[in-house]
């Protein structure tokens, strides 16, 4: 016993003394979804900001795929020495149940850093189409079923099981069509490609203020602080529908406390700066919650038990 206190007491001293130092060389960045979506501009205002704090470089390293599993995937494996972060979106807590081969547990896999922020999801069509209110999708929807198309960042993802449970609670079926992350479907929206698409509130707030798109509605229990005059789901008769997109930090399991504390209360610093908060809550309407790592555990917990059961309940399919 004495045996392994004693290395317990090494290995936290260990780590202390790599916390004073670190950084020492550049730090990744992973982001698990290309440019154009709300993780990257995240990692890349965090980049910048603690550069500058820190003197270090921190470098946005973009691995997209299957959801962000690729990425994420690639993040469990890197070693677990404080270089490597991985900034992960909602489908953190879901890829476990949609992709039993994802290539790691996103509880056991990996060291919780932070929720940086939450925001509820938006329904958006681009602004010359008709529809004025969800109640105008739901009519379209039943006067000719399937013939109403969605975009959303993909399959599996919270857009998309928002999506099913929407349509359970309506009464309405809708052709879902998944794009690979947030921008590709924002401008597929925009083009025209499809007749509207769902993404965060971050994501679509700017392209309806900028007079592209016109929101329909919001999934959470209130409306948006960046929205306010579009109504929530419920308000529209679509009960059981309240859901928030969320951005949070982690680390390789494995990575020493003492520098995910020094790195936390760095992101802290970071996120009280006025520009920072400016840009994430006014710009892009994310609600910021700055996490501890403990509360960040129980919150990934619950999503992925809650997610997991309509997963499995719809027989929901990756691809």
């Amino acid at each position: 016993m004495w045996v392994f206190r004693v290395l317990l007491a090494l290995l936290i001293l260990t780590g202390n003394a790599l916390a004073q130092t670190w950084p020492v060389k550049p730090v990744r960045f992973i982001v698990p979804y290309p440019p154009g979506g709300t993780v990257d501009p995240l990692a890349r205002l965090m980049g910048i900001k603690l550069g500058g704090s820190l003197g270090q470089q921190f470098v946005v390293d973009n691995r997209p795929g299957a959801g962000g599993a690729i990425g994420t995937a690639a993040g469990a494996k890197s070693a677990p020495d404080g270089y490597t972060f991985v900034f992960v979106f909602d489908a953190h807590a879901v890829n476990s149940s949609l992709l039993p081969n994802a290539g790691y547990d996103p509880l056991k896999d990996f060291a919780s850093v932070m929720i940086v922020g939450t925001a509820p999801y938006a329904v958006a069509t681009q602004a010359s189409k008709p529809y004025r209110n969800f109640g105008d999708v739901i009519q379209a929807a039943k006067a000719n079923s399937g013939s109403v198309s969605v975009g959303s960042i993909g399959n599996g993802t919270l857009a998309h099981l928002i999506l099913i449970l929407a349509q359970q609670s309506g009464g309405f079926k809708i052709n879902h069509i998944p794009y690979k992350g947030g921008g590709p479907m924002t401008q597929a929206v925009l083009g025209g490609q499809v007749e509207m698409g769902i993404g965060s509130a971050a994501l679509l707030t700017p392209h309806v203020k900028g007079g592209k798109m016109r929101a329909l509605a919001t999934t959470g229990d209130k409306r948006a602080p960046a929205l306010p005059d579009v109504p929530t789901l419920a308000e529209q008769g679509i009960a059981g529908v309240v859901v928030h997109a969320w951005w949070g930090i982690v680390a390789p399991a494995g990575t020493p406390r003492a520098i995910v504390d020094k790195f936390h209360g760095e992101l802290q610093k970071a996120l009280n700066l006025s520009d920072v908060r400016k840009t994430l809550g006014e710009t892009i309407g994310m609600e910021l919650v700055v996490s501890t790592p403990e509360q960040m555990d129980k919150f990934v917990a619950g999503e992925a038990e809650r997610w997991g059961k309509v997963v499995k309940e719809n027989n929901i399919r990756a691809d």
